[in-house]
């Protein structure tokens, strides 16, 4: 049978179960719409929420010195333990390759002609922007090393604390009274997501260096310090490192975690990665049901169209047709059927994901993506449900009996 006649034939089938047909195909459409758009919304909520979550900083640990909860080598529970920045220079030579910042903070009342607030101010070095991830909008900078050896007066403005004091003007190059000192701004945060924090967003927040900071107000020990190995894996040895090395400085248990408290940003990432796993798999699975109910249809219909063609099936049996050949054709007209569906089916969902960032919900829910990998296995599965709807009616009506399927006819 030629291709041309093949289609001819599956043209006349189509005629004689149109509402049939039309129904199969529009189980397939649907189906692979909710495989496809599932996954493409759940990969995208994915996404909105790894990066509201790295807003923080990728794979860092802020750690904060608190009291002891052991006695150790003679000296009570319950003492009062403190940080200096010698205490981190030593965490510096013995852990290299770690980057490692402290970090002091207060509230301060910032004034520009009229406006007068009292946001959070921080102050740390450079190596604490790259961490948090604090990255200059364009026609900026954040603290350098020349503002920390210098002792500048500089900051760096948190997208929202440039608008409560500049409103749409430039604040670069510009002055604000910081606790009736001036400062000059030389930076504000570029806008991003950030879903997690201690002591306020980092959008609201002004950052100053650490040296200025210390030379203005007189603070000697840190509030809490940062540290980011090179490597996420890295950060259970080196949690165990700190440990160590501040307990033999500060005299007390290493084995005491009360000793610092320490907030280990890649659990939350190992968690969330083994909820969205879990979350696109039952998403998955929801929609390949939704999926294989038109699987269920085009078996359905091939059935009827075995059941019409049984005298034309016992013809070309009879003429020496192999029962391959039978199989093979009702095969590929299920196939055929599958495939228009599907087609549909992506033209629907590529529409619906061009159309979604136009609604300016990514912030809330992320944009869907149809990746790669999403549209593969939609069709892979879209293959595999088509082969074995058509598998059933096809071998049933190649081990039909000519005389019979004659008689029947």
């Amino acid at each position: 049978m030629t291709s041309f006649s093949f289609l001819r034939q599956m043209a006349q089938d189509v005629r004689h179960q149109k509402l049939r047909t039309l129904l199969t195909l529009l189980g397939i459409t649907w189906g692979t719409i909710s495989v496809a758009l599932l996954v493409a919304f759940g990969e995208g909520l994915e996404a909105q929420v790894r990066k509201s979550q790295r807003g923080l900083g990728e794979g860092i640990v802020i750690a904060w010195a608190q009291r002891t909860s052991m006695p150790w080598q003679g000296l009570g529970k319950g003492r009062p333990l403190r940080v200096t920045e010698e205490d981190l220079e030593a965490l510096r030579r013995e852990l290299p390759g770690v980057k490692i910042a402290g970090e002091y903070g207060r509230g301060g009342t910032f004034r520009r002609e009229r406006v007068r607030i009292s946001p959070g101010m921080t102050a740390s070095n450079p190596v604490f922007g790259v961490m948090r991830n604090l990255i200059p909008a364009a026609g900026g900078r954040y603290v350098n090393d020349l503002d920390i050896d210098r002792k500048r007066r500089v900051t760096f403005l948190g997208n929202k604390l440039k608008e409560d004091l500049f409103g749409d003007e430039d604040a670069v190059g510009r002055t604000v009274m910081i606790d009736n000192v001036p400062f000059l701004v030389v930076g504000v945060m570029q806008k991003k997501a950030q879903d997690s924090s201690y002591g306020g967003r980092d959008e609201g927040k002004a950052f100053i260096p650490d040296t200025t900071f210390k030379g203005l107000y007189g603070n000697r020990y840190v509030d809490n310090f940062v540290f980011q190995p090179s490597h996420p894996s890295q950060v259970p040895e080196v949690r165990r490192r700190v440990y160590e090395i501040l307990g033999r400085r500060l005299q007390f248990d290493p084995a005491d975690k009360e000793a610092i408290q320490m907030w280990d940003t890649t659990e939350g990432e190992k968690f969330f990665s083994a909820f969205f796993l879990t979350f696109r798999m039952f998403l998955a699975v929801i929609g390949s049901f939704t999926l294989m109910v038109g699987g269920i249809g085009v078996s359905n219909i091939m059935s009827v169209v075995v059941e019409e063609r049984t005298g034309e099936i016992g013809v070309k049996l009879a003429v020496g047709a192999k029962p391959r050949f039978i199989q093979g054709q009702f095969l590929a007209e299920t196939l055929v059927l599958t495939a228009v569906g599907g087609v549909l089916g992506f033209l629907f969902t590529f529409g619906v994901l061009a159309v979604f960032p136009l609604l300016g919900l990514g912030d809330f829910i992320g944009t869907p993506t149809a990746s790669p990998v999403v549209v593969l296995t939609t069709a892979g599965l879209l293959g595999l449900i088509g082969l074995v709807a058509g598998y059933f009616p096809a071998r049933r009506a190649s081990l039909l009996d000519p005389v019979v399927a004659l008689k029947l006819s």
